[in-house]
């Protein structure tokens, strides 16, 4: 059988293809999984030049899979890269069987842009012969590779991190305006039958408009104008393609007086920008939400260097009922390293208020960091405040403290 050729579109380097390399060596399957379009089938189809691919979004290939699996699989006995796997739940107990009876490493890459859904699929029927991997879209290091001239930050904030924007260079504003139509909403439309759009992109926007706070289901279902239930469904269908991502809060003693509502994040702040329509990085520097998108853009940081090293990201964010608080804690080696973020370009004192009264309150607090939008390093009471262009070795520096 003929192989497909390789996207014509050059290999975008990611961090993650050391780890997606390894546990193809200890494991029959490694599923792969993020948001659309972060790069996920690229990166598998260059690291395996060699292998069958077949998407199930192709109707026939779907059909064929989900009515004969066994004939489906005999066709692609091995080193296969299945993309968009969760359309057909039912192949993962044939899947099984194939991997079994060789029980060799590195048979199969499954994909697929629905977490929830692939995920509980492998779980189930592949447990101790799958390795779960997350690709988000560039990080900073990443996009660094492919931005010929040095960025703001207001600029890189509105650009976001999806290859298509960095690599490509595509107009950020088009582009997420077509992505939103083109995956978001379908993906909406394909696994719960919404049949007003238009609302669910009012939902969207109120959704984004909310980014960094507490939920409130009941006052977001109100504003969009729809029942709790819906709204519930709606922001489960979003964090399952990983486009909304619930920011959990930390509490190790449920005793204390702790705020225990999740808060809400987008995964890409261009995607964000747009939602906010937010029309240029010069807009941006002056919108009354540029702080909160800082602090989100901070957060996708964070996952990211844990993602694409293989690690779930331990990262919460700490919040008393008086109001103190951090935007986030990174639980690491027993202990609790702090990160407040800061989008102003200027040191204050008061920018280590929070990480202070948390230190007061809990022993297991190591150091901390302020992540701010200026441009160099500064200490203040054995706290650094670290330029957003080097929160990545500071990040490395928690996560080798374990």
């Amino acid at each position: 059988m003929a192989r497909p050729s390789a996207p014509a579109h050059p290999f975008l380097k990611r961090t993650l293809a050391a780890t997606f390399r390894e546990r193809l060596r200890q494991f029959p399957v490694v599923a792969l999984t993020g948001i659309r379009q972060s790069g996920k089938t690229t990166l598998v189809r260059h690291l395996l030049p060699d292998w069958d691919y077949v998407t199930l979004e192709d109707l026939d290939q779907r059909r064929f899979a989900d009515e004969d699996p066994r004939g489906f699989l005999a066709e692609h006995p091995g080193s296969t890269i299945i993309d968009e796997f969760q359309r057909v739940p039912a192949l993962t107990s044939y899947l099984q069987g194939v991997v079994d009876r060789t029980g060799r490493a590195g048979q199969y890459v499954l994909t697929g842009s629905q977490s929830y859904l692939l995920q509980a699929q492998v779980s189930q029927s592949l447990a101790g012969r799958v390795a779960l991997l997350v690709l988000l879209p560039f990080s900073l290091t990443e996009a660094e590779g492919h931005t010929k001239d040095v960025e703001t930050l207001d600029e890189h904030l509105f650009r976001g991190g999806f290859p298509a924007v960095v690599a490509r260079g595509l107009p950020p504003g088009p582009w997420y305006s077509s992505y939103i139509s083109t995956y978001v909403e379908r993906d909406v439309r394909q696994l719960l039958a919404v049949r007003d759009l238009v609302q669910f992109q009012a939902f969207l926007k109120l959704v984004a408009g909310r980014v960094g706070q507490l939920v409130n289901l009941a006052a977001l279902a109100s504003d969009a104008g729809v029942s709790v239930p819906t709204a519930r469904q709606w922001l489960s269908v979003l964090e399952a393609g990983h486009v909304v991502r619930r920011g959990a809060p930390w509490f190790q003693n449920a005793r204390k007086r702790l705020v225990k509502t999740p808060k809400l994040y987008f995964a890409d702040t261009g995607l964000l920008c747009r939602l906010l329509e937010v029309g240029s990085p010069q807009e941006l520097s002056r919108h009354p939400q540029r702080g909160a998108v800082f602090e989100n853009w901070v957060l996708t940081e964070i996952l990211k260097d844990w993602h694409h090293r293989g690690e779930e990201p331990p990262v919460f964010f700490w919040r008393d009922t008086d109001g103190h608080e951090v935007d986030f804690v990174i639980q690491r080696g027993g202990h609790l390293h702090p990160v407040e973020v800061k989008a102003g370009r200027t040191v204050q004192p008061d920018f280590f208020q929070g990480i202070r009264y948390l230190g007061q309150q809990d022993e297991s607090l190591s150091g901390g960091l302020v992540c701010y939008g200026g441009d160099n390093r500064q200490t203040c009471s054995g706290m650094a405040a670290v330029p957003w262009r080097k929160l990545s070795a500071a990040l490395d520096g928690i996560r080798n403290a374990g």
